[in-house]
């Protein structure tokens, strides 16, 4: 009987000394790999490249304009962005498209899924040359659009500034893609989608690509 129950005993010994034993092995492999997000923000920076994904923000706008400027202070190869973007905040894309613009190296904008709103502005940051679409991305510009609070008088300068904002961007669509400025008026004042195809013909893509390899 006491045989037994020292012989359960190393057992159990045996057991519960050995998961000790590798939980701190397999901690010790965990600090030695690098973290996913970090390997794969070494890859995109390495590959010039960078996503702008989901909504356009003023954390967004910082988070690419750094490495925009870390990219170009890096050398003046040419930058990739790929932009899926339902759009967002106005004043962030500004930034954005305004950064774009300022650095010294090319950038290429690659659309996928969707290019939308704000997103289009960034999307429309680059030459027209380095504007390229996959297949199946769909295009959208519209008015801007905001909340009004506060008392009248401020409720009338919020609209007053919506008036300017939406004439600037008209402006803007209408020198990158040749519009005429009136056309863009009136297609902006509603949703006005486009494939990729109408994309092309409204000047907004250069053209189509299906692999890296075709840009």
């Amino acid at each position: 009987m006491s045989l037994v129950t020292e012989n359960n005993l190393e057992k159990h010994l045996a057991n519960s000394v050995q998961p000790a034993m590798n939980t701190k092995d397999d901690d010790a492999k965990a600090e030695a790999k690098p973290a996913r997000g970090g390997l794969i923000d070494e890859k995109l920076f390495n590959s010039r490249a960078i996503t702008i994904f989901g909504e356009i923000n003023d954390k967004l706008a910082r988070s690419v304009t750094e490495r925009l400027l870390a990219l170009a202070a890096e050398n003046d190869e040419p930058i990739s962005i790929y932009i899926s973007s339902p759009g967002g905040h106005v004043e962030s894309g500004d930034v954005v498209y305004d950064i774009i613009k300022f650095i010294k190296p090319v950038v290429r904008v690659i659309g996928t899924g969707w290019v939308a709103s704000a997103a289009t502005t960034i999307y429309l940051a680059a030459e027209k040359e380095n504007r390229f679409s996959l297949p199946n991305t769909r295009f959208l510009v519209h008015q801007p659009s905001g909340g009004s609070r506060g008392s009248a008088s401020d409720i009338a300068i919020q609209a007053q500034e919506i008036v300017k904002m939406r004439a600037r961007i008209n402006k803007l669509i209408s020198d990158e893609t040749g519009q005429p400025l009136e056309r863009v008026a009136q297609d902006t004042d509603r949703d006005y989608w486009m494939s990729a195809d109408e994309a092309i013909e409204y000047g907004i893509v250069s053209r189509i690509v299906k692999s890296a390899s075709d840009i």
